[in-house]
């Protein structure tokens, strides 16, 4: 029933919550949510019968082709006949084939199905054959090292008119696969009994182009040896009606394998089908990183030479002749905009175009529980292949330990700042506001003073919130 519930459309939900006498008003997940509730607190007898009807409406039932039969006799592991194949039957196990050996078919390498191919019968065929084992590439994930495929990226198609689809998987573990797992328990200190060692299920888009995302199937149910595998939770909507999203992240499957090299490990997949859209499942054992072991990754490819940055700041001071008023120094904080600290490790992406440095040990951190990757200075993409820990405030950082501002001249030279005991508070709110480079610029009118003292030049902060003229009543015009 539940099953039922998931695969219906809004006008399904809202004749089934008028039904059972509920509030049938709101968003496609509101409706969901009441549905599935209506479900969990034990539904009527008729309430059940009105499910099943609906989804009968919904889903007319199909009479059994031959191709059918065949994709029956697949799932028993026999060798697919040459008609099923060029009939657009769609084989979801990888790893079961036929075999006339007396080994488990589970324990045998990887090897796609495939049927002789007849070009006159594949033309006329809907929906298309879709290839078993696609080019699909996988985006690296900073916080895991792979280890082995243990199923390769590998098609969920739709295999008949229905709209909720089915797929079967097996894979098998090698006595040494089984070893690493078992001995990684218990490394991650402060953590609940984990494997550091994991199997972990990881779905994306059914795209070659380029290397793939996480991304879920909508309506997604995975059992892993028979028992339901939880999912991460969905995110909160972005705009109104649109379908709730899980957020982009693998599975950790571990605690629901069987950790042993003689029994293969079954994967049930049950998803929504679209037109026109495709997914792909892949497994593999990987290494989980802590977010010390990328910081120790990060200061291994090097600091960056201090003259890039000397250059950025020359670049930034440089004078732009259409403008009236030179910018000639630039004032960066040395506090990190995420945790409002002193930086100790401080970096950037190289993509990023201001000066502003983050903390690289926090930035990690705050990934490693909840993998966004953006720039907390300009909400740009921040990836960890491309940070780099910048020299200049290497330099700075050691060289100048009690000043929390400082400021860059047009040479590329620099200076501490104090800052004004009354200022110091708007310093500090507009350190971190994103603004460019989250820092402040001191603009000076018409050149820099002369070192004799002969001109004073008169100093305007532009981050202030409101001058002081005009809090001044103005003399009315006569």
């Amino acid at each position: 029933l539940q099953h039922m519930v998931m695969s219906f459309r809004v006008s399904e939900l809202q004749v089934l919550l008028g039904f059972a006498g509920r509030n049938k008003s709101g968003r496609k997940h509101e409706l969901l949510t009441k549905a599935l509730q209506l479900l969990k607190s034990g539904c009527s007898p008729a309430v059940q019968m009105k499910i099943k009807e609906l989804y009968r409406r919904r889903f007319p039932r199909k009479i059994l082709t031959p191709s059918d039969l065949s994709m029956l006799h697949i799932q028993a592991g026999q060798l697919p006949s040459a008609t099923a194949l060029t009939q657009g039957t769609v084989c979801h196990l990888p790893y079961d084939h036929g075999s006339a050996a007396a080994v488990p078919t589970a324990l045998l390498p990887p090897v796609p199905v495939l049927g002789p191919k007849h070009e006159t019968d594949v033309q006329h065929l809907s929906p298309p054959i879709h290839p078993v084992h696609p080019d699909v590439k996988m985006k690296r994930l900073p916080f895991y090292d792979v280890y082995d495929e243990l199923i390769k990226p590998t098609t969920l198609a739709s295999t008949n008119s229905q709209r909720f689809e089915e797929a079967h998987f097996t894979f098998a573990l090698t006595p040494q696969q089984v070893q690493q797992i078992l001995t990684s328990r218990d490394i991650l200190p402060g953590a609940k009994c984990d494997y550091t060692i994991q199997v972990q299920l990881r779905f994306c888009l059914c795209e070659t182009s380029c290397p793939q995302e996480d991304y879920f199937p909508p309506n997604l149910f995975v059992k892993v040896n028979g028992k339901l595998c939880p999912l991460p939770g969905y995110l909160p909507p972005t705009k109104n009606g649109a379908e709730p999203k899980r957020p982009s992240r693998p599975v950790n499957i571990t605690p629901l394998a069987r950790l042993s090299a003689t029994v293969p490990n079954t994967i049930v997949v049950n998803w929504s089908s679209e037109f026109g859209r495709n997914y792909s499942l892949s497994v593999y054992l990987v290494k989980q990183l802590t977010s010390v072991t990328l910081l120790q990754k990060l200061r291994a490819k090097g600091i960056r030479n201090p003259d890039h940055s000397r250059a950025l700041i020359k670049e930034k001071l440089t004078a732009d002749p259409d403008s009236e008023i030179a910018t000639t120094s630039l004032r960066v904080s040395l506090m990190c905009p995420l945790g409002k600290m002193r930086l100790i490790v401080p970096c950037r992406a190289i993509t990023c175009t201001h000066l502003q440095c983050f903390d690289a040990a926090l930035y990690l951190q705050m990934n490693e529980k909840k993998p966004t990757w953006t720039c907390p200075v300009c909400d740009k993409k921040a990836p960890y292949d491309n940070l780099i820990i910048d020299g200049l405030f290497m330099e700075i950082l050691n060289s100048c330990t009690d000043c929390d501002e400082i400021q860059f001249m047009e040479d590329g030279s620099w200076s501490p700042m104090k800052p004004k005991k009354e200022n110091q508070e708007v310093c500090q709110t507009s350190a971190f506001s994103g603004i460019e480079a989250s820092s402040l610029y001191t603009v000076s009118s018409e050149g820099k003073s002369s070192s004799e003292g002969k001109k004073k030049v008169e100093v305007i902060d532009l981050t202030l919130d409101s001058s002081s003229d005009e809090e001044e009543p103005r003399p009315s015009a006569r």
